[in-house]
C-alpha cells in the first residue's frame, strides 16, 4: 500500500498553514500605526473625558453636554447636515455614474478624471474658492439676482456649507456607485422592456434595485465622513449654524477645557458607531468597505 500524501500546509516548508502568518506580518506595520496613531490618543480622549479634579473619575463633562440645550441642538445638526450632504450627493452622483457606464471608453475616461481632479487638488483652496463663489459680490448671488432669487443667503449659511461639503464629497459617492453599476448586467432593461415595460419601469424594477449596494456604500462613507468636517463649515459656515467639531475646536482653543472637548469627541464617535450598527441592519457594511463575504462551503 502507498503511504498517504502529506498535504500541503503540513508537509512543506511554505504551505497554506504559513500563510496567515505570512500576512499577519505583513499588516503587522499598519497595525503598529493605527495603535500609536489611532487607539493610543482615542483611549487618551477617553480618559480626559473622565477625569476630574485631583484624578477622580467623573461623568461631569458629559452631564454638562446633554443638559445643556445648544450643545444637544449642535448635535442634532451635525447629524441634518452630514445627512442633507449625502442626500446631495446621491443626487448628484448617480445620474453621473450611471452616464458613466453608458458612455463611449474615451468619454469614460474623461468623466473618470473629472471625478478624480479634485483629489489633486488642496481643500483649504477648494473651500477658499467657494468662499469667493458664494460671497454677496460672487457670480453665483449675481445669478440668482438675476433669476429674481436674491433673497436666497449662501455665504455664512447651511446651505453654502452644504454647497462646499457636497462638492468635496462627491467623489466619494461616485466612485462606489460607478463601481456597483458597470457590474449590472443590462440585458435585464432589455428583457422587461420586451415584456412590455417602459424604459422608465424598467430601469426602476429591473435596474436600480441592484444599485442599491453602491448606493449604500458611497452614502455611508459621505455620511461618516460628513460627521467630521471642519474646515469648510468653519470657513463657509458662521457661529450660528457650527456643527460638533467646531464645538470641539473652541473647548480646546477658546476655554482649554479638554475634558468637556473629549466627552463631545466621544459622544460624536459613540453616536457614529450607534448610527453604523443601525445601518448594517439595511445593508451590508463589510461591503461598503470594500471588503468581500466570506466564503461559505455548500
Amino acid at each position: 500500500m502507498r503511504a498517504p500524501r502529506k498535504t500541503a500546509g503540513h508537509g512543506r516548508a511554505g504551505g497554506p498553514a504559513r500563510r496567515p502568518a505570512r500576512g499577519l506580518l505583513l499588516a503587522l506595520p499598519l497595525l503598529i500605526l493605527l495603535v500609536v496613531f489611532f487607539a493610543v490618543p482615542v483611549l487618551r480622549l477617553v480618559e480626559e473625558s473622565v477625569h476630574g479634579r485631583g484624578g477622580s473619575l467623573t461623568t461631569r463633562n458629559y452631564g454638562d453636554f446633554f443638559g445643556t440645550p445648544a450643545y444637544r441642538l449642535i448635535l442634532l445638526r451635525t447629524f441634518a447636515v452630514a445627512a442633507l450632504c449625502t442626500a446631495v450627493c446621491a443626487v448628484f452622483a448617480y445620474p453621473y455614474a450611471y452616464l458613466m457606464t453608458v458612455a463611449a471608453p474615451k468619454v469614460r475616461r474623461v468623466l473618470l478624471v473629472l471625478v478624480l481632479l479634485p483629489f489633486w487638488t488642496s481643500l483649504m483652496v477648494r473651500t477658499y474658492a467657494w468662499l469667493v463663489l458664494l460671497q454677496d459680490t460672487g457670480p453665483l448671488r449675481a445669478a440668482l439676482d438675476a433669476l429674481g432669487l436674491g433673497g436666497i443667503g449662501l455665504l455664512r449659511t447651511t446651505t453654502g456649507v452644504l454647497i462646499g461639503m457636497a462638492q468635496i464629497l462627491l467623489p466619494f459617492m461616485v466612485l462606489p456607485v460607478y463601481n456597483n453599476l458597470q457590474r449590472i448586467d443590462r440585458s435585464g432593461l432589455l428583457a422587461a422592456q420586451s415584456l412590455g415595460a417602459t424604459p422608465c419601469r424598467a430601469f426602476w424594477r429591473a435596474y436600480f434595485p441592484q444599485s442599491l449596494p453602491g448606493l449604500f456604500a458611497g452614502s455611508l462613507l459621505v455620511f461618516i465622513l460628513s460627521l467630521g468636517f471642519y474646515v469648510t463649515p468653519a470657513i463657509l459656515g458662521s457661529p450660528q449654524n457650527s456643527m460638533m467639531s467646531q464645538l470641539i475646536v473652541r473647548q480646546v482653543t477658546e476655554r482649554l477645557d479638554f475634558g468637556s472637548a473629549g466627552a463631545m469627541a466621544v459622544v460624536l464617535v459613540v453616536t457614529t458607531f450607534l448610527f453604523i450598527a443601525v445601518a448594517s441592519r439595511f445593508g451590508r457594511v463589510r461591503g461598503a468597505f470594500g471588503a468581500s463575504e466570506p466564503h461559505r462551503e455548500r
